[in-house]
């Protein structure tokens, strides 16, 4: 099983998205699933992850090698985030229907509030006095948490804020940031079971 990552910044996001999808993928019985980022095009911020033009040439230029599309954005407290990537999915689900023989999924999901956030959840070093809710719920959570968090590490100076490095370490306690990230993880994976159920 081929499986696509769509971000709205790749070189900040690849480090951190791409090993907790594999342990999502190795978690519902899949570990051999190939999961890549698509980094061509280069997109440039969650309206260019949530553009039907975008995602269509993806699907066009990657949809006979990929069987499950995966756009994940920040959901950056905007309470509508949802909606949109819900019109995007069933309008490109239609797409792969039309185009493709082979079962194809796309799903969409918005992290709360920030990528940075799936991270935080598997790291079982946070702050004693941080409370989880305050970190779901703060819209800069990436500001007000994690830039923190990689600093008490010393890992600001490492590449991308030590993003790579804490989501390996989170990506090894998959099943903390399943139980933690319930609205976003716990969906996505869901979705994912749901489809494979249905169609492997």
């Amino acid at each position: 099983m081929n499986v696509l990552i769509i971000l709205e910044d790749f070189v900040n996001d690849e480090s951190m998205v791409l090993p907790i999808v594999r342990a999502m993928m190795t978690a519902i019985g899949k570990p051999k699933a190939k999961v890549t980022v698509c980094k061509n095009p280069c997109l440039r911020g969650h309206a260019e992850a949530l553009r039907w033009e975008k995602i269509q040439e993806i699907m066009q230029r990657y949809g006979g090698m990929t069987d499950l599309f995966l756009v994940c954005v920040d959901r950056d407290g905007n309470d509508d985030r949802r909606a949109k990537l819900d019109g995007l999915e069933k309008r490109a689900q239609e797409f792969l229907a039309e185009n493709y023989q082979s079962p194809k999924k796309f799903i969409g999901e918005n992290a709360w509030q920030e990528l940075e956030v799936w991270v935080l959840a598997g790291c079982s070093d946070l702050p004693k006095n941080w409370n989880w809710s305050d970190i779901r719920a703060e819209r800069k959570s990436k500001k007000g948490y994690f830039v923190q968090f990689a600093e008490q590490r010393s890992l600001l100076t490492a590449r991308c804020q030590g993003r790579g490095i804490l989501a390996e370490e989170a990506a090894n306690r998959y099943d903390r940031i399943r139980k933690l990230c319930p609205e976003d993880i716990g969906n996505l994976e869901t979705n994912i079971q749901v489809w494979l159920v249905n169609n492997y």
